[in-house]
């Protein structure tokens, strides 16, 4: 009884090309946007940061530091030609802060300084200018001086050159943009005093002069980032005897309350004692440092500064909808399973004793056929094998490859009705006036059934409230990676959906593989539609708007080919997808409506918009933020949240599988899934909610048929 396989013929193009381009260069556009501004974020915020001083451990040798310059002022010129340093007149204390701003520290300071009427020289960090741009413009305006501290707090000595003049310019971009100046002032990170520079400090120090830049090292360190209390702050930073000092303070990177009780106490107290305060410039005699900014660098510097706080917004949106997309997918685990165990429950007395007596009637079986000779024959003499009476119709959609004239030739007690090619909906109706049974199926053309399917299908309509029955679909070529994959997805997330929807009596979609109608409540509706793609999904729709019930027979079993190239399944899911958003738009006055439609709108139709339509739309999105928090967040986190969602899927999977009584052994390449099929199948989303915004219309299309079936089907795994 199993048919000769036969080479699938060249199909008819169906279908009007088209060719919606512009989306996919946007989507690009944007994933690259999205992914720079995410690198820029995550280097700015990840990479380096504020920690303690003391943190880069001990220095190289020294031999290429001139003896002057070691022995010399805090603030040094000329390192890359001719080195020269400046020290702080006597009496004078240039206070000097690292680190800020900060929002809730340097407003506290410059208070204190205000009050006293000293100024100060601020070396701001990049990161918290874009931050807090409007307390640098405090500080410009209260008549402090600025000058950069890098954008992300590295050891310069450490880093290659071009990113020491990445970490300069960027810094310098930004305070143009927030405060409309610039500086020639720098102090790099974790330097002290002249003494303590090495060899690749002093590299640093020749190319930040090449760049036009002073360095300003300190003389005296308040040590004020030990935190050892604002007491021994005030000791450690009063000057001994009258010289003069370069003071280094802090204005962020943590705490710093005693940094302000002990400023508060050290200003009038050095001033009591005959000290006066200057910006560095000032206590060293230097030109003005600090210069309006020009415009074209302001404008780079707004431009920079607007798209690091719009990378932070960034970063927090997509964290929050990662939490709100993880929750809502535990969410919906725990509900289908236990909805799959309620389901399984319902139905544990078989199908003959869940529904009421017996169903016994002979029943239409209407197989639609375009071009379908490679499967033809399989899919007739399964339904011929039938345990239950049934009247046998093929319908032929003007096949060009000998598909009637293949069933005829047969001789087997079917009926033929050929037809101009009109379209899947068309042959379905053409099945319906033909049909002599009150109670049809319907087939694929690529489907075969097992023998008791067609009598299992049919005993949920003992129940007068049923007008349709979804039958349990799976793959038959399931050997290679892609039919695994389909697998997985038919018996995990079509079936345990379709159990769910059972029970909330709002169930979307009678696939046309394997589904039964009460034919009187499909001629109520005028027949099966044409105005969407997905003809079964409409008219399931338009069953529960009627107020029939529509229920799912796991025991209802039939095996369909599954695409077994990637392009052939893009082009098949694009069509469901596409169909689907037809119907639920074609639909979408469910939602408002009471009754069964209510149900259908309520619930199935917000059920498909948050899970088949906005979740796949930011998967992208998501994919893109995990790489990111593997790079610069806690990798090892972001694995583990990883292998928990795997995991659960793994937990739904085994499920769902021993609900179907399948062995479990293709769920072993559910991992390499997410990395190829999820990606697939979200595009296929995308695609789908373009051609439908855009207005763009696909026609019906018929998937390639490569021959697997056989009749009849036994419980193959």
């Amino acid at each position: 009884m199993t048919p000769h396989p036969r080479r699938a013929p060249r199909r008819r193009d169906r279908t009007r090309h088209i060719a919606p381009r512009t989306h996919w260069l946007l989507l690009s556009v944007f994933a690259v946007t999205l992914s720079a501004a995410l690198l820029l974020q995550g280097y700015t915020h990840h990479m380096f940061g504020i920690t303690s001083d003391a943190v880069t451990g001990a220095r190289g040798r020294s031999d290429t530091v001139p003896a002057r310059v070691a022995h010399g002022g805090p603030v040094i010129a000329g390192a890359g030609t001719s080195p020269h340093t400046a020290r702080v007149r006597p009496r004078t204390i240039a206070l000097t802060f690292d680190d800020g701003p900060d929002p809730t520290w340097t407003p506290r300071i410059l208070d204190v300084l205000r009050r006293n009427h000293v100024h100060a020289t601020f070396f701001v960090v990049g990161t918290q200018v874009v931050a807090h741009p409007e307390q640098v413009r405090r500080i410009v305006a209260d008549g402090h001086q600025i000058g950069i501290h890098t954008f992300t707090h590295p050891d310069l000595a450490r880093l290659a050159p071009w990113r020491r003049s990445l970490e300069l310019r960027e810094t310098q971009l930004v305070v143009a943009g927030a405060a409309g100046v610039t500086t020639a002032l720098l102090r790099p990170p974790y330097s002290s005093k002249n003494d303590a520079l090495d060899d690749a400090d002093w590299s640093v120090l020749k190319q930040a002069d090449a760049a036009g830049y002073v360095t300003v090292l300190s003389t005296q360190d308040a040590e004020d980032w030990q935190r050892p209390g604002a007491n021994r702050i005030l000791a450690n930073a009063t000057p001994h005897g009258h010289g003069g000092q370069v003071l280094l303070m802090h204005d962020a990177g943590g705490d710093r309350s005693q940094t302000v009780a002990a400023l508060t106490a050290l200003v009038p107290r050095l001033k009591a004692q005959g000290f006066t305060f200057a910006t560095v410039s000032d206590s060293v005699g230097m030109a003005a440092p600090v210069q309006p900014a020009g415009l074209g660098d302001h404008l780079q510097g707004l431009a920079l500064v607007r798209a690091l706080q719009g990378g932070d917004w960034v970063v927090r949106l997509l964290g929050w909808l990662m939490y709100a997309a993880g929750a809502i997918s535990v969410l919906r685990a725990a509900v289908v399973l236990i909805a799959a165990w309620r389901h399984r429950r319902l139905r544990t007395g078989g199908p003959d004793q869940a529904w009421g007596p017996r169903v016994t009637e002979p029943v239409s079986v209407i197989v639609p056929a375009y071009n379908e000779s490679a499967g033809i024959e399989a899919a007739v003499r399964s339904l011929l094998a039938s345990d239950h009476p049934v009247e046998i119709i093929v319908v032929d959609d003007g096949s060009t490859d000998g598909t009637a004239d293949l069933v005829e030739s047969l001789g087997l007690p079917v009926r033929v009705i050929r037809q101009q090619n009109a379209g899947k909906p068309a042959a379905l109706n053409s099945g319906l006036a033909a049909a002599t049974w009150d109670l049809v199926v319907m087939v694929d053309g690529d489907t075969v059934f097992e023998p008791d399917t067609v009598h299992t299908i049919v005993q949920p309509f003992a129940d007068p409230r049923v007008g349709a029955v979804s039958g349990n679909a799976k793959v038959v070529n399931r050997g290679g990676l892609l039919g695994r994959w389909q697998h997985i997805e038919y018996v995990v997330g079509f079936n345990l959906d379709r159990r769910l929807f059972d029970l909330a009596e709002c169930m979307p979609t009678v696939p046309g593989a394997v589904g039964a109608f009460r034919r009187q409540a499909l001629l109520d509706l005028g027949g099966v539609s044409d105005v969407t793609l997905a003809e079964d999904t409409d008219l399931t729709m338009a069953l529960c708007r009627n107020g029939w019930r529509v229920v799912y027979e796991e025991g209802a079993k039939a095996w369909t080919e599954a695409p077994a190239s990637l392009n052939a399944l893009w082009r098949q899911r694009y069509r469901w997808c596409y169909g689907t958003l037809q119907a639920m738009w074609k639909h979408r006055g469910a939602l408002v409506q009471g009754g069964a439609a209510g149900k259908l709108g309520r619930r199935g139709l917000l059920y498909l918009l948050l899970f088949q339509v906005l979740l796949p739309l930011l998967a992208p999105v998501v994919d893109i933020f995990a790489l990111y928090g593997l790079v610069f967040l806690d990798p090892v986190r972001i694995i583990g949240l990883w292998l928990a969602f795997l995991l659960l899927q793994l937990l739904m999977g085994l499920y769902a599988f021993r609900l179907d009584g399948e062995r479990p052994g293709p769920l072993r390449s559910l991992p390499l899934q997410q990395f190829v099929y999820r990606q697939l199948m979200y595009l296929v989303v995308i695609q789908s909610v373009y051609t439908a915004v855009s207005g763009s219309r696909l026609r019906w299309q018929r998937m390639e048929r490569y021959g697997s079936l056989h009749a009849p089907v036994g419980a193959q795994r």
